[in-house]
């Protein structure tokens, strides 16, 4: 699929003025957002719906590239942004124990808030490009590990949603800086979700799912979960050890599903 790097510029951010540059291990806030976007070829048409995808917690890697690109073959636009870029531009961190400290540093800086901001600025960029057509389409959201929390908490926060797909949301129970803990919003969400779970998961156990699933219930939200015996967290990614070929191949199938129900139509 074609794609390419943007940097979205939050306002308020000038790379020019001093203090305001990245360098090597360091990030600004107000800085710009590097974005990864992959979307499909002319060829397929000119009117796209878009898909953000949320990083896991080892930043836009590689894998979630090819997910971008994968989901930018059934015909949307999808977007990944680095979501770490207040602490570096854009980390692309080992799925192993010497990259950890910065995993750590990046995830520990993490605010619900400013989240909430993040994508919702990636949500008005999609509709701000005239060459993709995706002005007045909908708008869906993907993520994995922390990612998957962030779909949640998008769910709950950002307007312009009009569906999720999570995949095993660690620290659900938790709230990133300050507020309530994010289990706590569920009442908020005014979209279906999706979510793919793991049953050998630590980080949502079982049990943090059936919590996750009763506050769903209670709430009347349009959901969908599923756990996958034998797949533990990560399960989606075929560059970790965790990973579970059929429950991906499902997992993904299932997503694919619910955006073409909810996104497309």
């Amino acid at each position: 699929m074609p794609s390419f790097w943007e940097n979205l510029r939050f306002s308020g951010g000038n790379v020019d003025q001093p203090g305001q540059s990245y360098d090597e291990n360091e990030g600004s806030e107000n800085q710009d957002m590097v974005l990864y976007v992959s979307h499909p070829p002319p060829s397929a048409g000119s009117n796209f719906p878009a898909i953000i995808v949320v990083q896991e917690a080892w930043g836009v890697t590689r894998h979630i590239e090819k997910v971008c690109d994968r989901i930018a073959q059934e015909g949307y636009v999808a977007i990944a942004p680095a979501l770490f870029h207040r602490e570096h531009p854009n980390p692309k961190l080992g799925y192993g124990d010497a990259d950890a400290p910065a995993r750590n540093r990046y995830m520990g800086a993490l605010k619900d808030d400013e989240i909430v901001d993040d994508i919702n600025q990636v949500i008005k960029w999609t509709q701000s490009r005239e060459f993709f057509r995706t002005n007045n389409l909908k708008v869906g959201i993907v993520g994995f590990c922390v990612g998957g929390r962030i779909t949640y908490l998008a769910a709950t926060s950002c307007q312009g949603l009009a569906a999720a797909s999570m995949y095993y949301p660690g620290r659900s129970l938790l709230a990133f800086g300050d507020g309530p803990p994010l289990i706590d919003l569920t009442s908020q969400i005014k979209i279906p979700v999706m979510g793919n779970f793991g049953a050998d998961d630590a980080n949502p156990t079982p049990e943090d799912v059936a919590q996750i699933e009763a506050k769903f219930k209670e709430a009347g939200v349009t959901y969908d979960f599923k756990t996958y015996p034998g797949a533990g967290h990560g399960f989606n990614c075929d560059e970790r050890e965790s990973y579970n070929e059929a429950a991906a191949t499902d997992a993904l199938a299932r997503t694919l599903g619910w955006f073409e129900k909810y996104i497309k139509n």
